[in-house]
């Protein structure tokens, strides 16, 4: 039942069913997402509902996991409030979460650089901890990336990068040789990119969309520091994070030349199939893309 279709009056419906008591609140839909569907209700609060195959389970692991580790985070995070069960109306679980406020990197900017670097670096160092044994592995992401050559080489293809096209296969290149992890297992956003942060008053406030949390080598996520903090910014948040080694940031960097290939086939290619569109990812994968070629070390 992918691309459930999803409106007002189901939210409201499922609301009056199982929340009554939230279902005398404003009900206002929030453009974009990928896999959910998201409704303000209120002020403080944000409906979460999958919309595709995969989003159910991924809403689960938000479910089980952001309680545990959004009190040691020094960033709001979408703070699960209510659960929401399966019905004849709507067909999988939902959740009622507290709302971040900002605006989503993918439609605004960092202006305050230095700031939303030692942000980020704060950040990450809070969320990556030795993770259980039971914290989730990711099905489609956390491997060293000479692993995940083919990924790569499919972006390649599929995006012209013209004359650059050697320097960010050099890049990845330089990734995929890189020596592999070797500490423990740390817990990871999964899934940081413009579109899974909020800025406000020109800085970073907030990161949201938990669903691809995982534990694992911690490049993954130290690819955001290219994929969102302004040109130059990288260096002050490696500094600030103070915790990766050469290696780390090898395939950190190489991992964020992927990802943002990535970003730029969802800008070339509209919406893929799915609800939102993604026509403003190619402009930041690109300005991503660019950041990454330009670091000189660290």
């Amino acid at each position: 039942m992918d691309n459930v279709q999803i409106d007002e009056d189901v939210v409201r419906s499922l609301l009056k069913e199982q929340h009554p008591d939230l279902a005398g609140l404003p009900v206002v839909e929030v453009v974009g997402g990928w896999g959910n569907q998201q409704w303000r209700l209120g002020d403080d609060l944000v409906v979460r509902m999958p919309r595709t195959g995969n989003a159910p389970d991924l809403l689960l692991r938000e479910r089980q996991w952001l309680p545990v580790l959004a009190p040691r985070l020094p960033l709001p995070v979408p703070i699960p409030v209510r659960i929401g069960e399966p019905s004849v109306r709507f067909p999988w679980p939902w959740t009622v979460m507290m709302w971040v406020p900002g605006e989503p990197l993918d439609r605004a900017s960092i202006s305050r650089a230095d700031h939303a670097a030692d942000t980020l670096a704060s950040f990450l160092r809070a969320l990556h901890v030795e993770a259980p044994a039971e914290a989730p592995d990711s099905t489609d992401r956390g491997a060293h990336p000479k692993n995940c050559t083919g990924g790569f080489e499919n972006f390649m293809r599929a995006v012209d990068l013209g004359d650059i096209a050697g320097k960010a296969r050099a890049v990845w290149d330089d990734a995929a040789a890189a020596p592999e992890w070797e500490g423990p297992r740390l817990w990871l956003h999964g899934d940081l990119h413009p579109a899974n942060v909020v800025v406000s008053d020109g800085t970073l406030a907030g990161v949201i969309d938990f669903g691809d949390l995982f534990a694992g080598d911690p490049a993954w996520d130290l690819a955001a520091a290219w994929l969102l903090l302004p040109a130059g910014a990288a260096s002050r948040f490696f500094d600030a994070y103070a915790r990766a080694d050469e290696a780390t940031i090898r395939r950190a960097r190489g991992l964020a030349a992927m990802k943002s290939l990535f970003l730029m086939l969802m800008g070339q290619n509209g919406d893929r199939g799915l609800p939102g569109g993604k026509p403003n990812w190619g402009p930041v994968g690109r300005a991503a893309l660019d950041r990454v070629l330009a670091f000189e070390g660290h």
